[in-house]
């Protein structure tokens, strides 16, 4: 669940260029680097994961422009007749 993290010291510019990042990282499968030399390892994984990132900014871009991004409303009615005894 998104924290609010890029929701304060943010422009809407900036949160877009960070999600088409993690968008880009995502397809390029860049989620976790590891490399080797000469029997060594070592592994880097990047301090918020692609789908953190993502919900992240989708959180972001509601608070900051949330007439451009808001929440899709799913608006139901009823209708009750009276039933003759």
């Amino acid at each position: 669940m998104a924290q609010g993290l890029f929701t304060v010291g943010f422009t809407v510019a900036e949160v877009l260029s960070i999600q088409a990042k993690a968008k880009q990282m995502l397809l390029e499968g860049k989620t976790l680097m590891s490399w080797g030399d000469s029997g060594s390892n070592a592994s880097k994984q990047f301090p918020m994961t692609v789908k953190e990132t993502l919900d992240e900014c989708v959180h972001a871009l509601r608070v900051l422009a949330p007439n451009t991004y808001e929440r899709r409303r799913r608006i139901t009615t009823s209708h009750i007749r009276r039933i003759a005894p």
